[in-house]
């Protein structure tokens, strides 16, 4: 079955990289804020790294695999299992932050998802746009029918 790809709106685009804007500013106007030592600070850095990272990477191996391009289900599992990883190293950090409120805590789960959430809609909007950019670029006998 053919996949269609419809061309991501403007608002679309704009809110998808506010999210990721937000949640990523966010997270780290906390960091360089809280007066945690510097080595909590680095691994709360390295946990949100890993998630973004890691949530982009499962993004496309899932949008591959929708347009029939192989990835292979180590792979695919790699992909999980970083993006579970990275949120369990987040609660598990949280959860063992003596130092910080209950309020702060929440606030960088919510700036972590919502960055996690924001790298995922970008790069399916990155996606999407270069594979209509292409269709349209492609000469007539090769375009795909709808």
């Amino acid at each position: 079955m053919p996949h269609h790809t419809q061309r991501p709106t403007g608002a679309f685009i704009g809110a998808s990289w506010t999210a990721l804007l937000a949640g990523m500013g966010a997270y780290g106007v906390g960091l360089w804020n809280a007066s945690m030592a510097l080595n909590e600070k680095g691994y709360y850095l390295a946990v949100i790294l890993l998630g973004l990272f890691a949530a982009v990477s499962l993004q496309k191996t899932v949008r591959d695999r929708l347009e029939g391009i192989r990835v292979t289900n180590l792979y695919f599992g790699l992909c999980w299992m970083a993006v579970i990883i990275a949120i369990m190293l987040l609660a598990i950090g949280l959860w063992n932050a003596t130092g910080l409120t209950l309020s702060e805590k929440g606030f960088y789960a919510m700036a972590f998802l919502l960055g996690l959430f924001g790298a995922i809609t970008v790069q399916k909007n990155v996606r999407d746009v270069a594979l209509l950019d292409d269709a349209a670029h492609a000469p007539i006998n090769e375009r795909p029918t709808t």
